[in-house]
């Protein structure tokens, strides 16, 4: 594994969505792009869902660290979505939670600038992107 990019996931999610609907979401993306799970790193969110069961219990499932960032620490990533929700900023104080999210955990992770490998996927109750960094 060692020597390849490193590639974390971005989630976002409404309140009491399941650890089965974002694993489901999470697999189904690796899959259509072709990425193992186990390459990724990490896991990412918005540190108003850093009490969010599904989340917590997705990232002890995966044995995976789940980092938090606030609304300001990611609304600096802005300018790299791919989608800027409005309602997404009316509940948050960001454009777009699982795209920034991925972004700036691959940033503190990584030596390059990250970018998106795998640009926002929806859900039934859930976003998703992953992201890349060197």
């Amino acid at each position: 594994m060692s020597g390849g990019p490193i590639l974390v996931v971005g989630l976002g999610c409404q309140r009491g969505c399941s650890a089965s609907t974002l694993r489901a979401l999470l697999e189904r993306t690796l899959l259509a792009h072709g990425i193992a799970l186990d390459e990724i790193r990490a896991l990412a969110s918005i540190d108003r869902k850093r009490d969010e069961p599904g989340l917590l219990e997705l990232a002890a499932q995966l044995s995976l660290p789940l980092t938090c960032f606030s609304a300001e620490q990611l609304a600096g990533y802005q300018a790299q979505l791919s989608h800027r929700s409005a309602i997404a900023f009316e509940r948050t104080g960001c454009h777009g939670v699982a795209e920034s999210a991925a972004l700036a955990l691959a940033d503190q992770l990584g030596v390059s600038p990250a970018r998106l490998r795998v640009t926002r996927q929806k859900g039934p109750q859930a976003t998703l992107a992953l992201a890349a960094a060197s």
